[in-house]
């Protein structure tokens, strides 16, 4: 009594949903065209696109540093009236500086830094390495990405596959309870034996059940990844081509890593980007040297005596020089400071590597598994579907027992479960293997 409860309100609340539910969209996807969807979609991922564009704006204005600039300033003011200035002389009164109220003031100015303590060089190398940085957790954010979404697509793909060997499965019990009813009518079956066949019906429909709700959730989980409206249907193009290859060895593979990922690549960019940086914090101990000019179009100007109410250029042209005689040894600390981040970078590489090299070979034995797995599950599924031949055509006619049919076909569905789950699993791992090594 209590199982039937359980499939009425099962089903009460499947119809309730479906009817609740909007109009769904449906999308067929292969995996290439998820990866796509996935990629060009990816708010994360855009969000990583912008942190490299802002370092490549940081970079150009760490080059522009090092150039000529060139800065225009004007200036008006309005003064209060003041007694002019002047001399009395037998000849009469002169004024040497007559109060001229309006003030008019613009000054072009040149600069360029000679000699920094290669403070500057070193910023501008700085930016570039976090640039490059920056690029290299972008591709990391994108293979991340990639591989989630074939695990997302692949899992679909798996509840499907199980959703078909369940509806199977429920259609040869049926067939076999059909079976069963005909050889109760002659006498050659107990009710018993019919009741059974019922049960495992029954609880072969609740599998059936719950291996809908799971291709709803594996749909719904790819939806998400590929950042799509989640009510979206999906239908998988794509199947598992699973092909005995000979793998490359371990150590290769490892290299291989080591080369290719990004990570190792951005970590190696920071190392260098702190090299630079312990540079640029030494540059205190250095003088620094600069040029300028000055280029002065004022009304009046001040450099013309006396003062005259009326626009007059003059200019000037310098070398600055400065050196720092004391700063309580802020530059030795800045050293200190720069020398411990490249330490840490440098140690932050080393575990990177180390990571990666386990990474690797964890993925590398999972995937071995993966093929052996698929061997002995394609052999199960073979020798499970002849005896459920055998079993068949025997309980047709009477000479094995309900029991022999059930577990008949509890093995088959084991079987084919076993190898669609191990095909799935190759697929995820290969994929894995191929993040972990950079592809």
């Amino acid at each position: 009594m209590g199982l039937m409860k359980k499939i009425f309100f099962t089903v009460t609340a499947v119809i309730i949903t479906n009817q609740v539910l909007p109009a769904q969209d449906t999308l067929k996807l292969s995996i290439e065209q998820a990866i796509d969807i996935g990629l060009k979609n990816s708010k994360t991922l855009h969000a990583s696109l912008m942190n490299v564009k802002a370092a490549e704006a940081q970079s150009g204005q760490a080059d522009a540093a090092l150039l000529p600039s060139l800065k225009l300033t004007a200036a008006y003011r309005r003064l209060s009236f003041v007694e002019p200035y002047s001399i009395s002389t037998p000849f009469g009164v002169y004024e040497i500086s007559p109060s001229i109220l309006d003030n008019y003031t613009s000054i072009l100015t040149l600069s360029q830094p000679l000699f920094t303590g290669f403070r500057l060089l070193n910023n501008s190398r700085i930016a570039e390495k976090n640039y490059e940085a920056a690029s290299e957790e972008y591709n990391r954010n994108k293979s991340e990405l990639v591989f989630n979404i074939k695990n997302a697509y692949w899992n679909l793909y798996k509840a499907i596959e199980l959703k078909k060997a369940v509806d199977e499965n429920v259609e040869q019990i049926k067939a076999h309870l059909n079976d069963a009813n005909n050889l109760l009518k002659v006498g050659m079956f107990t009710e018993n034996d019919v009741l059974k066949l019922q049960v495992q019906l029954s609880d072969a429909q609740l599998k059936q059940l719950d291996a809908n709700n799971n291709i709803q959730l594996a749909t719904v989980s790819l939806n998400n990844v590929l950042s799509i409206p989640l009510n979206t249907q999906i239908n998988i193009t794509s199947g598992t081509e699973y092909e005995d290859n000979k793998m490359e060895n371990m150590r290769e593979l490892i290299n291989a890593a080591l080369q290719n990922r990004p990570e190792i690549k951005a970590a190696k960019y920071r190392v260098e980007s702190g090299e630079y940086n312990l540079t640029a914090a030494q540059s205190g101990w250095y003088p620094q040297i600069s040029l300028a000019a000055n280029y002065y179009y004022s009304k009046p100007n001040q450099r013309i005596f006396p003062s005259q109410n009326k626009f007059s250029g003059t200019w000037d042209l310098g070398v600055n020089f400065s050196v720092n005689i004391w700063d309580w040894m802020t530059t030795k600390h800045q050293s200190d400071a720069a020398e411990a981040l490249l330490s840490q970078s440098k140690d932050l590489l080393g575990s990177t590597k180390d990571q990666i090299v386990l990474e690797v070979t964890q993925n590398y034995l999972t995937l071995n598994l993966a093929k052996q797995k698929i061997e002995l599950a394609e052999l199960s599924v073979r020798q499970a579907q002849e005896n459920m031949r055998v079993t068949s055509e025997r309980f047709k006619s009477g000479l094995v027992l309900s029991s022999d049919a059930i577990d008949a076909e509890v093995a088959l569905l084991v079987a084919r479960t076993n190898f669609t789950t191990s095909i799935v699993d190759y697929e995820i791992a290969k994929a894995r293997l191929e993040k972990s090594i950079g592809k």
